[in-house]
């Protein structure tokens, strides 16, 4: 199942997505206080990955759970704003990998199945976020 969510991110790269329109898929990740849970799983999980635990050891996790959590609520369609800096800017000078990408969705996959999120909610998730995975990667 994470191969296919991994392989229909990879399909999405591309794909202009407009902005959520309504608040169903922020209903459906639990609200805010659902995808806090999201967050705080997939961060445990990266904190567990070889792979690119890395790039989280030397920062503000707090902070940085909390950028991602007003990000991934933004992008359901709830009522947050987000504050954090841009992609781009958070990213600048990492040169992350596709396989440093593809780890973290992974991560977030296994939260979200660690939270019982059904897989069509999370490829709507997947879906909203794969647009901005070129401001991140190799940059």
């Amino acid at each position: 199942m994470r191969l296919v969510s991994v392989l229909f991110l990879s399909l999405l790269v591309g794909c202009a997505q407009q902005p959520a329109k309504d608040d169903s898929l922020y209903q459906d990740l639990g609200q805010r206080a659902g995808i806090q849970k999201i967050i705080e799983g997939m961060l445990l999980h990266i904190a567990r990955d070889e792979r690119i635990y890395k790039y989280f050891a030397k920062v503000d996790i707090v902070r940085v759970r909390d950028k991602l959590v007003e990000k991934f609520c933004v992008e359901a369609g709830g009522p947050c704003n987000y504050t954090g800096d841009t992609l781009a800017e958070a990213h600048k000078g990492m040169n992350l990998s596709r396989s440093d990408f593809n780890a973290l969705v992974e991560n977030l996959i296994d939260s979200m199945d660690d939270q019982h999120i059904p897989v069509p909610v999370q490829n709507r998730l997947i879906a909203r976020l794969a647009p901005q995975r070129g401001e991140v990667i190799e940059k």
